[in-house]
This record gives structure tokens, C-alpha cells and sequence, in this order.
């Protein structure tokens, strides 16, 4: 994680949003530094999904600020958000399922590398988008299924191929929403090293449900409990926090304590 630049890559300042007369999130702050790998953890309706969506733009804030490098974003719009170097994943798969996995990759990849809104190319001639598509699809291990339809592909292979798509825009903040809910063991397992590897250097924000997963991936964690942060410290640090144990992680803490000796 890198320390020369103190600019925050993502900052939170007292960012709320209200439906209504129903304070959802109240007064998030938070920076996340360059290159660092952040879980928002909290039991459910604690307000982690719409806190992601206000990030990504998604939903507007009824107050406060979300910055991206320094720069405000609350109140653009997505695709703007995209632009500006922050990409997000969602809690339900959303590719292309009647392309290929390359067709998919490579569809990521052409706004980032300058192409936009053009007809008057065939694909196969933007060597470049080529070349990283190919790249991008050994980075989340499917160079086998490189023609496969991405409808045929098993679920958690669905899942790194919208990595895939998620980091090859150019992104350098990157927000995963549950990246390993409804895979076995043995596919989290694999898939915490995938998303470590294919984040190496990046910005990484993920909500996750899974202990292991956090504390196995995090440098830091977020306890979102009532639309507050109740604690953003080391995984060390939050696993001994009396108040997040009272308040949210419970068992959760324990079972991952006896799963480490």
C-alpha cells in the first residue's frame, strides 16, 4: 500500500441519504488510501448496499461529500463515476450472456482504451483491446473457456469474468458488492487469491458476509451498524473491539479465531 500519496483515494465525508423521513446512512466518514483493501462489514439493513451506491452514484446523497482522488463525484452519474476511475460489481452477476467470455472481456476494455461510440472498425482489427482482453482473461484463470459462452459458464466462473470486466475499464477503485455469495468453500477459497491477485495495486472496497473472507482479505474493516461506522481499523483491531463483537460480529469472531489454531 502505498504511503507517498496522501491523497485519499476514496473519501466519505459526513455522507447521509434519507428515503423519506427514514435516515438510512447518517453521517458516513471514512478515507481509504491508495492501494489499500477495505470490507464494509454489518449485519443486514445496516445500510452497506445503499452506502455502495451512493459511492458509485447509483443513488444521490441527501447531504454530504464522496470524493474520488480529491475530486468531488456525489451527484454525477454513473457512467461518469465509471469514467473518472472508480468501477463497480454487483450482488447479482450482470454480463453478457450470449457472448463469449473474450467478447465480454474485450467489450470492457474498449471505452478505457480510447475507442467509444465508433461502427466503423471491425473488432477484430483494435489489436490493443485484443491484447488485453487476452491478458485480462488469464489474470481471472478462464484462457480455457476463452469462447465459451458466458451463459454456459458454472456461477462462480460468472463471477470472474464480471471481475474481469470490472477492472478492465481501467479503473483504479474498485468496489466488489458480496463478490463470493453462493459459492462453496473450495470456490472462496480460490476466489479470495483471484481477487487479491487481480487487485494487486488497486483501490478495493468489497461488502462481504463471509468472516473468512474479510479477515483473510481486508487491510482494514468498516463495522456498519444503523447506517454509522461503529469501528474502521486493522482486522486485528476490529476482532477485538468489544463493541463490534456486542454489536455485530458475535460467533463470527469466535469461529474464525478457532479456525486459525
Amino acid at each position: 500500500m502505498s504511503q507517498a500519496n496522501h491523497t485519499p483515494a476514496l473519501e466519505l465525508r459526513d455522507l447521509r441519504k434519507s428515503f423519506g423521513k427514514t435516515e438510512i446512512i447518517r453521517g458516513v466518514n471514512m478515507a481509504v488510501n491508495p492501494g489499500e483493501r477495505v470490507a464494509i462489514i454489518g449485519p443486514n439493513g445496516a445500510g452497506k448496499s445503499t452506502l455502495f451506491n451512493l459511492i458509485s452514484g447509483r443513488f444521490a446523497p441527501s447531504s454530504g461529500q464522496v470524493l474520488l482522488n480529491g475530486q468531488r463525484i456525489d451527484g454525477k452519474r454513473p457512467f461518469e463515476i465509471n469514467r473518472a476511475g472508480l468501477s463497480r460489481s454487483f450482488q447479482i452477476t450482470n454480463i453478457f450472456p450470449k457472448l463469449s467470455v473474450f467478447e465480454n472481456l474485450r467489450c470492457g476494455v474498449l471505452w478505457s482504451l480510447g475507442y467509444k461510440y465508433t461502427f466503423l472498425r471491425f473488432l477484430s482489427d483494435l489489436h490493443d483491446a485484443n491484447a488485453r482482453a487476452e491478458e485480462l482473461m488469464h489474470m481471472i484463470q478462464l484462457d480455457r473457456k476463452r469462447d465459451v459462452l458466458a451463459m454456459n459458464l458454472t456461477y462462480a466462473e460468472q463471477r470472474a469474468l464480471e471481475i474481469g470486466i470490472t477492472i478492465g475499464g481501467g479503473a483504479n477503485v474498485i468496489l466488489l458488492d458480496e463478490p463470493t455469495a453462493g459459492m462453496s468453500k473450495s470456490e472462496t477459497g480460490r476466489f479470495i487469491g483471484l481477487i487479491r491477485d487481480v487487485t494487486e495495486g488497486k483501490t478495493l472496497l468489497t461488502v462481504e458476509h463471509d468472516m473468512g473472507v474479510v479477515f483473510g482479505l481486508a487491510d482494514r474493516i468498516a463495522v456498519v451498524v444503523y447506517g454509522e461506522v461503529l469501528a474502521f481499523d486493522t482486522p486485528d483491531a476490529v476482532r477485538a473491539n468489544a463493541r463490534v463483537q456486542e454489536a455485530y460480529l458475535g460467533s463470527h469472531v469466535a469461529e474464525t479465531q478457532g479456525a486459525e489454531h
